[in-house]
């Protein structure tokens, strides 16, 4: 049976922080490394995914002397939404300054725009020194719609497949399938959640939404009976329903619409992600601390936190 792991690279909201109280959980904004099958698959590009790319071009140095003989660096990379936290990471990913790399990188974006536009005029160009088409390794982007879906194989190229069936969604051998929604429940353009599916395990990536009454509906059922669910938690409920600063309407949810979720869901796993930059490391403890009873199942992110699904 292959390998499908995942491991949190940056676990923060908003923005970056660098400072002794926040050495525990991590400074560092959204990104998430998944190995599943043989294929390196990246959830968003803040600035956890600087280090990542540092150890992808460790990795590619050691594994031969000469560039020739050297394994090329390849993943696909997800793209929830192109707010600043989730793609300040992007320019500094050292591999993609080698030319053997390829990442193809998969997002969405509103009307006549393309994903590649919008990353050339956000990321390159006037605020950095290369424009998009100066970068040496293989870049592809595509614009994804939530009627479709990835297949991964390893040592094969991606393929984008509408799925018309529920049944065609479910992996076969080998394959890795990736699929998405759009949800309206973040400001300005929304946000997709990601379900990423291998063998009989899937893992779900719902971050920067926000919950409804009663909870979302279409996550729930989008989610449902996943093995690992990544969720939204930037704030306390004291903090979102907050008299004088309220966060309500900011596309993000509180710990307990989250756990709401888990139930909704029947998540067997619940991680916490993508905190307020407030929060420094005794803060978080606390939470933690508060819903230490609902068991091992239910828990913060942390970068380098690692959990294998096999």
């Amino acid at each position: 049976m292959g390998e499908f792991t995942v491991k949190f690279r940056g676990v923060r909201g908003s923005y970056p922080i660098a400072n002794k109280d926040y050495l525990k959980y991590g400074g560092n904004t959204a990104c998430v490394e998944i190995n599943a099958g043989g294929n390196l698959i990246i959830i968003d590009a803040g600035t956890g995914l600087i280090d990542l790319g540092n150890d992808l071009l460790k990795e590619y140095i050691e594994s031969g002397i000469d560039r020739g003989d050297r394994t090329p660096v390849k993943a696909t990379l997800l793209l929830s939404h192109i707010h600043q936290d989730h793609i300040q990471g992007f320019t500094f990913f050292r591999p993609l300054h080698i030319p053997t790399t390829v990442i193809n990188v998969f997002g969405n974006v509103n009307y006549n725009e393309t994903l590649s536009d919008e990353l050339a005029g956000l990321l390159f160009g006037k605020s950095f020194p290369l424009d998009l088409g100066d970068i040496a390794g293989k870049l592809d982007i595509h614009d994804l719609k939530e009627t479709e879906g990835i297949i991964l194989k390893k040592g094969k190229d991606p393929v984008i497949k509408r799925f018309e069936k529920d049944e065609e969604s479910i992996p076969q051998g080998e394959e890795v399938i990736i699929t998405c929604y759009r949800s309206y429940a973040h400001p300005q353009e929304g946000v997709l959640i990601f379900k990423i599916a291998y063998k009989d395990k899937v893992v779900v990536y719902a971050s920067d939404k926000e919950s409804y009454l009663g909870g979302d509906k279409k996550l729930a059922n989008f989610a449902r009976n996943c093995n690992l669910l990544i969720h939204d938690a930037q704030y306390t409920t004291e903090d979102y329903l907050n008299s004088f600063v309220p966060k309500q309407g900011y596309g993000h949810s509180t710990y307990d619409m989250a756990i709401e979720c888990k139930k909704q869901t029947n998540a067997e796993k619940l991680v916490f992600f993508h905190f307020d930059p407030t929060y420094n490391d005794e803060k978080l403890d606390a939470i933690a601390q508060h819903y230490k009873p609902m068991g091992e199942n239910v828990q913060l992110a942390y970068e380098g936190m690692k959990i294998d699904l096999l």
